[in-house]
């Protein structure tokens, strides 16, 4: 396909609702500074994000909000729905960007999230059952770790986490395998930054991995550094749907950037931060992302189009 055409196709797929942003500060039932990037599930007919919210000194913690829609009438727990344990060297300064999937095998959700504590941020894990009460599973691997999700099953009676540790320096997307949760190893990097691109400087995950017919596919946020400060975009890639530790293909355009005066003004500027995705009954995909780091937005897709996009992008050798 002529490239020009992809690169036009790229720049269509994703519509902005027009209420965006969905949730701000100003929503919140407690005095809080922002709201941004949440995790996102389909569960019981309604939407329900897990938000990242920032405290008045500058922690975060987790809280739900739900939607019949996944675009207006929020319910806001009235209260933080996962708070740090800031007594623990784990989650001593907070919990951040939460990513949520249904573990069919265990009949309950798992939630990756950052823990920041003395030694840096650390990749943890909980469970629940209905985003009320939760089981901490504690830290997955090593600091310096972020962006992190699991896949909903195993892959020859192994789970697979993709993560990003910082690397000499690096910042590429890996994969690890496990087989009980605890004790993880296989690790590989799964997509690399690439020099002098859209994400050349630094990248990792988006949203939970999204199963499809042609395979997984991978919502990455990528970072390109410029003379005035840095500006967070999302791309776009396919994994193997039985081997998730091969890239079929990856988009060479983002499809995804800030452009909305709500993507460019606030906290961290010129940020699109998928942390949630969710196909609705209708086919759509719903990416939901913090937009500049103190707002909620949320940007919609025709499922088939994304999939159309994917299957015309490079293959790669993995």
């Amino acid at each position: 396909m002529n490239p020009l055409n992809r690169a036009k196709l790229a720049s269509e797929l994703f519509t902005r609702f027009e209420g965006n942003p969905i949730l701000t500060a100003g929503n919140w039932p407690y005095p809080i500074n922002s709201v941004f990037n949440p995790g996102a599930i389909r569960t019981n007919g309604e939407i329900l994000l897990l938000n990242r919210v920032e405290d008045l000194r500058g922690f975060s913690h987790l809280t739900v909000a739900r939607s019949k829609d996944g675009l207006t009438d929020w319910q806001i727990d009235p209260e933080p729905t996962m708070q740090a344990d800031q007594i623990s060297n784990e989650e001593r300064w907070g919990l951040e960007d939460p990513r949520i999937v249904w573990l069919e095998e265990q009949k309950q959700y798992a939630i990756t999230y950052v823990s920041f504590g003395a030694g840096g941020p650390v990749v943890s894990l909980a469970i629940t059952r209905n985003f009320k009460t939760f089981a901490r599973l504690g830290g997955l691997l090593p600091p310096e770790d972020k962006d992190a999700c699991l896949f909903p099953r195993r892959f020859n009676g192994r789970f697979a986490l993709i993560h990003r540790p910082i690397v000499r320096g690096e910042a590429h997307i890996w994969i690890s395998m496990s087989p009980d949760l605890k004790h993880w190893g296989d690790h590989r990097v799964l997509l690399s930054t690439r020099y002098a691109h859209w994400d050349g400087a630094r990248i990792g995950l988006g949203c939970q991995p999204i199963e499809i017919d042609e395979g997984w596919l991978l919502i990455y946020h990528g970072v390109r550094h410029t003379t005035a400060s840095q500006i967070y975009r999302t791309g776009i890639a396919l994994l193997d749907k039985e081997e998730p530790w091969r890239v079929l293909r990856r988009g060479e355009e983002w499809i995804l950037g800030p452009s909305a005066d709500y993507e460019r003004i606030g906290d961290v500027s010129d940020v699109t931060f998928v942390t949630g995705g969710v196909i609705m009954p209708n086919d759509k995909l719903y990416l939901y992302y913090g937009a500049a780091d103190d707002k909620v937005a949320v940007a919609i897709a025709d499922l088939d189009k994304v999939k159309e996009y994917i299957m015309m992008c490079p293959k790669v050798d993995s």
